[in-house]
């Protein structure tokens, strides 16, 4: 269990972050199509899962952002963004945003958030991801993962992509 804060007062997840080395665990969440994606769908490619409670904080919106910008243009790298959002409103985000470098997945229909080890068990954020970046490499393995330890803080874009 990760202890983090949510505007300082102290929350929780159910579990920990896979550590660096670690192969990371399958998935099946939903794309904006309401189709299926798997960690095989992203087979050989790196892959940056920005993991976050909603899209529609200021604070999680920055990251989708950031990551287009700063991930888009790497080589063999997809930026997936994780959330508890439907796939409708992600989608509506990403085309009012004009992304087109990052792949929106929901946790709707998913035991991510449980099998991950960052859904929220207490607090007024109860049921959603907590602010979270995985970073794999083409075979599954962890590169770098962060536990951002205050809800509305940003990750650190810059360590996570160096770990590529």
């Amino acid at each position: 269990m990760a202890d983090i804060t949510l505007k300082g007062n102290p929350i929780h997840t159910n579990g920990s972050l896979p550590g660096k080395g670690d192969s990371a665990k399958n998935f099946n969440l939903v794309r904006q199509d309401l189709s299926e994606a798997t960690l095989g769908t992203f087979d050989g490619k790196r892959k940056v899962l920005n993991i976050f409670p909603s899209i529609d904080t200021p604070v999680c919106a920055a990251s989708v952002r950031a990551f287009n910008q700063k991930a888009s243009s790497m080589d063999n790298v997809v930026v997936l963004n994780v959330s508890a959002d439907l796939p409708f409103a992600m989608k509506r985000f990403c085309g009012a945003e004009g992304l087109e470098g990052v792949e929106s997945l929901s946790t709707f229909r998913s035991t991510f958030l449980d099998d991950w080890g960052v859904k929220i068990t207490d607090g007024p954020l109860q049921g959603l991801a907590s602010r979270a970046v995985v970073v794999l490499d083409a075979d599954n393995k962890v590169l770098h993962a962060e536990q951002v330890p205050e809800i509305g803080q940003e990750p650190n874009y810059d360590e996570a992509l160096k770990s590529l």
